[in-house]
């Protein structure tokens, strides 16, 4: 199998590259370029009228960061929270954790019509993640209601590049990295493995809930021509992860958990895409064509897995209405996709959507740049849609100030289970609608310290309409509605860097969040406050870094699973992570991190505990 295989080269190769003695010198990572996904085709963080952040490989490697739960959980407008480490979802503002899209290389992470779970996601061998904020369903559509993150992993660089990485502690887990590039094209596999032997959830000393992942990602591309580019990405993904029961007669948090090590359930993903760029008019007009699919198949205690698929090709093309597209300040951009999906648990379910997406973005002499866009959603199984969405970003020259906003529309379809249920208690309801989330923000970028840093401010509102929820229908059955009323969701994200000496970086994030049901009931799992405090430190003669990060939580409300499941708020908690680096030459680099530093009891769901106290240990190498 792919877990046992792959686990077994991993932790001979890295502990062979250890004792290499001859290797390329690569600058690892660009990490000045600052260009995200933030539409139809990347574009200028500087030109981008919404919201977004940027986890960079550099900040992984300074942070000690091993999963992408953890690079996320210390941005603003996003909250990362779940039952236990193999059970997380991803928040962005006040969304369910399906509003939310998450992408691997552009690619879909999950051929379920549910949100993904990050649960053992590892961070080896990522270059960026792209957390962009607030509604992106007219240029990614449905699901892409309240955001989208896009993980992008390494690709190859000029000459030849290899990487590998050991860490033990809590847990183990191994990389590599090979790549070669010329200027006719590069490839690169990347192979990694993680045994996180992991903790008690219930958090009464029972027995350890691991999680155990091996990845596999080869990727390529060749220019074919002068004006032609080939590529390809494929990703294979497996996992297994440990879980308890809980007691259905239970009274309390305590006897809610119960402990027992048969329980477990298996992941087997994949991603892949193919495509083609060809350039004419001498760059002016550029055209793309991609077919991508994700395999999601995900099984628990050894019974049969439940496969879901989904299949997506695109089109588009790219004009430059005043010179090449990649240097042009009026460009238009026009998209058409086709998706299907499907799942095995009914075969004769399998919706398909064509889009049809449009966007004009312009750079006028005055300063200001303008993003406009519109998708519409052509259903075979509910609803058409249309969404759209405006981005403003100006620069007022003599103050350095960066003012942005943006408004819009993003939609969520009914999920297979919320339409066609009948099991565990449930009726599927198949005339439910898709919800729609109506938003707008408005903020400002502002220098610091004579351009040593920056700090940026935000404000949201967001109000989602025809909301699915579940309804008691008697004798202890549910089905599900399109909710009458608005869920309202406002707030605040607050982010800064500061270069406080040549030696100290420092950053920091912070959400204030007021959700609401429309029933005026406060919305669960949605904490707050959520704050972020981090600095790196630059020492040991230049050879190496310490790092710390500070994280508060405070206002999480959550469902009780025992008596009448009362909404009830969890205690605050504040947690310290530390890491540091220390290069022993040119080519190898000491790695030591401890989590929750002062054994801190967390919770983010009533009768769940999150991690104690971890500490680590690694070798990082270049060759």
């Amino acid at each position: 199998m792919l877990v046992s295989s792959v686990r077994a080269g991993l932790l001979a190769t890295a502990a062979t590259t250890f004792l290499a003695t001859q290797a390329f010198a690569q600058d690892a990572f660009d990490l000045d370029t600052i260009i995200i996904s933030g539409g139809l085709s990347p574009i200028d963080a500087a030109k981008y009228g919404r919201a977004s952040s940027v986890v960079t490989a550099q900040d992984i490697k300074n942070r000690g960061i091993t999963t992408v739960q953890d690079a996320l959980r210390a941005l603003p407008g996003v909250s990362v929270n779940g039952s236990s480490a193999s059970m997380t979802g991803l928040r962005i503002r006040g969304g369910e954790s399906n509003h939310t899209m998450v992408l691997i290389d552009g690619v879909l992470a999950s051929g379920a019509d549910e949100g993904y779970s990050l649960s053992g996601l590892d961070a080896a061998n990522i270059e960026r993640i792209e957390v962009l904020r607030g509604p992106q369903s007219a240029f990614y559509g449905a699901s892409a209601s309240t955001g989208v993150v896009n993980i992008i992993t390494r690709k190859a660089e000029p000459g030849q590049t290899g990487r590998a990485s050991l860490e033990v502690g809590a847990g183990t887990s191994a990389s590599v990295f090979f790549g070669h590039r010329t200027e006719g094209g590069g490839i690169s596999l990347a192979l990694s493995s993680s045994d996180d032997r992991g903790y008690d959830a219930s958090g009464d000393g029972g027995e350890k809930d691991g999680v155990r992942r091996d990845t596999a990602i080869l990727s390529g591309d060749i220019m074919a021509g002068k004006d032609l580019k080939l590529g390809f990405s494929i990703r294979r993904s497996e996992e297994k992860f440990d879980y308890d029961e809980t007691a259905w007669a239970a009274t309390d948090a305590a006897s809610y958990i119960i402990d027992d090590p048969s329980k477990y359930s298996e992941r087997d993903e994949i991603t892949a895409n193919l495509f083609a760029e060809y350039s004419m008019m001498g760059g002016r007009l550029e055209h793309r064509f991609a077919l991508e699919t994700t395999r999601y198949d995900q099984s628990y205690d050894g019974w049969a897995p439940s496969k879901t698929r989904a299949d997506v090709a695109k089109y588009r093309l790219s004009y430059g209405l005043d010179g090449p597209v990649d240097e042009a300040d009026h460009l238009l951009n026009f998209l058409l996709e086709k998706e299907e999906k499907s799942s095995s648990t009914n075969p004769g379910y399998s919706p398909k959507a064509t889009s049809v997406a449009l966007e004009y973005r312009g750079s006028l002499a005055n300063g200001l740049n303008v993003q406009l866009g519109a998708r519409h959603i052509q259903n075979s199984t509910y609803e058409d849609t249309t969404t759209w969405n405006v981005g403003l970003s100006y620069f007022l020259p003599q103050s350095g100030v960066r003012l942005h906003a943006s408004a819009g529309t993003g939609v969520v379809d009914p999920s297979y289970f919320e339409l066609f249920a009948s099991s565990y208690g449930y009726s599927g309801n198949p005339d439910l609608t898709p919800e729609t989330n109506r938003s707008f923000d408005l903020g400002a970028t502002f220098p610091i310290f004579a351009d040593r840093g920056s700090i940026d401010v935000t404000y949201f509102n967001e109000t989602l309409i025809d909301e699915i929820t579940d309804i008691p229908t008697g004798g202890g059955t549910y089905g599900f509605i399109n909710q009458s009323g608005k869920a309202k969701r406002q707030g605040v994200e607050v982010s800064g860097d500061l270069q406080a000496t040549d030696l100290l970086a420092l950053r920091m994030g912070y959400t204030y969040i007021d959700a609401e049901n429309p029933d005026g009931s406060v919305e669960t799992r949605r904490p707050r406050n959520e704050l972020t405090l981090g600095a790196t430190y630059e020492t040991f003669g230049g050879r190496g870094s310490v790092s710390a990060d500070l994280r508060h939580v405070s206002g999480n409300y959550d469902k009780q699973g025992w008596g009448a499941g009362a909404v009830e708020k969890l205690p605050a908690f504040t947690t310290l992570d530390v890491a540091a680096r220390y290069d022993l030459n040119d080519r190898v680099t000491l790695t030591g991190r401890v989590t929750n530093v002062f054994d801190k009891e967390t919770s983010d769901t009533w009768g769940y505990a999150n991690r104690g106290r971890a500490i680590y240990v690694g070798l990082n190498a270049n060759f």
